[in-house]
């Protein structure tokens, strides 16, 4: 991939530059992946990733989850000068799915076809469904999606607006739960078009912070209430600070992986000019 537009990586030798980016592709693959029971460790995901081998002992799916990641951040980050279409996010949803069952009612690269929704327990400990759009209001309900998405990844965005983004898409993506699986990775993978198209590197989700994630979003989820196309995407009600400032706090991890660069690159330069000034 070409990283010359990411803001973080300029004044970065072009090997420390690819490098960066191959450790944020891997941590973004497995973090998102075992997020939803992946179990390959991040050194197997960049392994698996790199060498096209397989893992003893791990199960085949996993292996398809993580290659069919890294292929989709191949094809969002080839596209990233291109307005995102339906279509796109059907490329995307066969990318990631790894689950290949014959079954009419579980299209791959479609919309659902039948209602989805979630069990939760919330903070006072009541047990709840949580019931997502129904599968005759996504068409418009995602058209809707699109348009905000491809609005906000045409705006030259700062990194606290380009994070607010994210979690705006993000939580609209997740709400509606377009597809009849796979469709936390699309979230994951998409709502970081904002930052990629802004300069920025991407937002990624620690798999230790997974209770507080699928609590926060079980909450949004439930105060906002179900969608349909009355609704919108995101009502009026709905509020998102929460997860943005969950988003601000996962966002970490990717500024110590670009200040560990800079500090490789500052020895880097320092010792060239050592070497300089002795010749």
């Amino acid at each position: 991939m070409d990283t010359s537009g990411f803001q973080a990586l300029r004044g970065l030798d072009r090997d420390l530059a690819r490098s960066l980016w191959q450790q944020i592709r891997d941590l973004w693959t497995h973090a998102s992946t075992a997020l939803e029971g992946n179990t390959l460790t991040l050194g197997e995901t960049r392994f698996v990733i790199e060498e096209g081998l397989t893992v003893s002992g791990k199960p085949l799916k996993d292996h398809q989850e993580v290659m069919g990641h890294a292929r989709a951040i191949d094809l969002l980050s080839a596209g990233l000068a291109d307005e995102v279409t339906e279509s796109h996010l059907f490329d995307l949803h066969r990318a990631v799915q790894s689950e290949f069952v014959a079954d009419i009612h579980k299209p791959y690269g479609a919309w659902k076809l039948e209602p989805n929704g979630t069990y939760a327990v919330t903070a006072d400990g009541r047990q709840l469904y949580i019931e997502y759009a129904a599968p005759q209001d996504v068409p418009a309900l995602m058209a809707e999606w699109l348009a905000e998405l491809n609005r906000l990844r045409a705006t030259r965005l700062g990194e606290t607006a380009a994070l607010v983004a994210y979690a705006r898409l993000h939580l609209g993506f997740v709400h509606v739960h377009p597809f009849w699986d796979g469709n936390g990775r699309l979230a994951r993978l998409l709502s970081n078009l904002p930052l990629l198209c802004s300069g920025h590197l991407p937002v990624v989700i620690d798999v230790r912070d997974r209770k507080e994630y699928l609590d926060i979003l079980a909450g949004y989820e439930q105060a906002t209430g179900r969608l349909t196309n009355t609704t919108g995407v995101w009502p009026a009600r709905a509020s998102g600070t929460a997860f943005q400032a969950f988003c601000g706090r996962s966002y970490r991890t990717i500024r110590h992986l670009i200040e560990q660069a800079r500090c490789q690159q500052a020895e880097r330069s320092r010792v060239g000019r050592s070497e300089t000034n002795d010749g």
